[in-house]
C-alpha cells in the first residue's frame, strides 16, 4: 500500500517554499524603498536642525523603538489613555489565553511576566476546552440544520448556510465597523480581521491604539469577545478543511490502489495459461 504521509510532508515543505519566494517577491523590493526613505529623511531632519549630529538622533531613534516595545505609542503626548486599564488588560488577557499574541503590548514589569507564564499556562487550556465545548455547540447547531433540510443534497445545503453565516458575522461586516472606528480601508479591516481570527497575530493593526481617536470603554472588551467567537467558527472551518483534504488524500491514493490492483487482475486475466510443473511426492 502507498501511504500518502511522505507526500504530504513534502507537499508541505513546498508550500513553505512557495510562500517565501512569493513573500520575497513581493515585500522585499518595498522594504528596500522605505529603508532608503527613511534614511533620506533622517538626513533631511539633520540639515533642518543642525544643532544635532546622527549619534544623538540616532540615541533618540532608539528612544523611540524602546517606547513602541514597551507599548508606549510615540504619538500624542501623556494624556494618552492607558494600555493598562480594564477595558485594554481584558482584551490583552484574551490575546494570552488564544494565543494571538499581537506583540504591540507585553508585560514589563518582572511580576507581570511571572503571571503572564502562569496565567496562559492554565488559561491557553481552559481557552481550548471553552473552544472544543462552543465547536460542538456549532456542530450541534449544523445538526438541526440538517434535519430542517429535508432533501438530497441537505449536507452540502447545511455547509454552505454555515459557512455564509459565519463569513457575513465574522469576516465580513467586522470590517466595516473597525473601518468606521479605527479609520481604515475595508481591506486593512478585513486583514486584520483574518489575521486575529486565526491565531497569526502580527500586530500591525491593532484595534484601539490610536491616540488621536477617542474610543467607549467597552470597545475592546467587545472586540474581544468577537474573538472569541469568531476563534471557534473559523477554527471549525480550518477542522473541516483539514478533514476533507485528508479524506480526498486518502480516498486518492486509495482508488490509485484500486486501478493498480484491477490492472494486475487484468494482466494475469489476459496472460495465457502457463504449463504447471509436477513434481512427484
Amino acid at each position: 500500500q502507498i501511504s500518502w504521509t511522505p507526500l504530504l510532508v513534502l507537499g508541505y515543505l513546498f508550500y513553505l517554499l512557495l510562500g517565501a519566494m512569493v513573500f520575497q517577491l513581493l515585500e522585499k523590493q518595498a522594504e528596500t524603498h522605505f529603508r532608503d526613505q527613511f534614511q533620506l529623511e533622517k538626513l533631511k531632519f539633520l540639515q533642518n536642525y543642525t544643532c544635532l549630529d546622527r549619534q544623538a538622533l540616532e540615541q533618540f531613534v532608539q528612544v523611540l523603538m524602546e517606547a513602541w516595545e514597551k507599548g508606549v505609542n510615540p504619538e500624542g503626548n501623556s494624556t494618552n489613555p492607558s494600555n493598562w486599564d480594564f477595558s485594554n488588560s481584558f482584551f490583552f488577557a484574551g490575546t494570552v489565553v488564544t494565543t494571538i499574541g499581537y506583540g504591540n503590548l507585553s508585560p514589563s514589569t518582572v511580576a507581570g511576566q511571572i503571571f503572564c507564564v502562569f496565567y496562559a499556562l492554565f488559561g491557553v487550556p481552559l481557552n481550548l476546552a471553552f473552544l472544543n465545548q462552543l465547536g460542538k455547540g456549532l456542530n450541534a447547531h449544523l445538526l438541526t440544520l440538517e434535519r430542517w433540510v429535508q432533501k438530497p443534497g441537505r449536507a452540502q445545503v447545511q455547509l454552505a448556510i454555515f459557512l455564509t453565516t459565519g463569513t457575513l458575522l465574522f469576516l465580513v461586516f467586522p470590517p466595516l465597523v473597525f473601518s468606521y472606528v479605527e479609520g481604515w480601508s475595508y481591506g486593512e479591516g478585513f486583514y486584520f480581521t483574518f489575521i486575529t481570527l486565526s491565531t497569526i497575530g502580527f500586530g500591525d493593526y491593532v484595534v484601539g491604539t490610536n491616540p488621536n481617536k477617542h474610543y467607549i470603554p467597552v470597545y475592546r472588551s467587545l472586540t474581544a469577545i468577537w474573538i472569541v467567537f469568531g476563534l471557534a467558527w473559523l477554527a471549525l472551518v480550518f477542522n473541516v478543511g483539514a478533514d476533507l483534504m485528508e479524506r480526498h488524500l486518502q480516498l486518492k491514493w486509495h482508488k490509485s490502489d484500486l486501478s493498480l490492483a484491477e490492472g494486475a487482475t487484468t494482466k494475469l486475466e489476459d496472460e495465457p495459461e502457463q504449463p504447471r510443473i509436477h513434481i512427484p511426492s
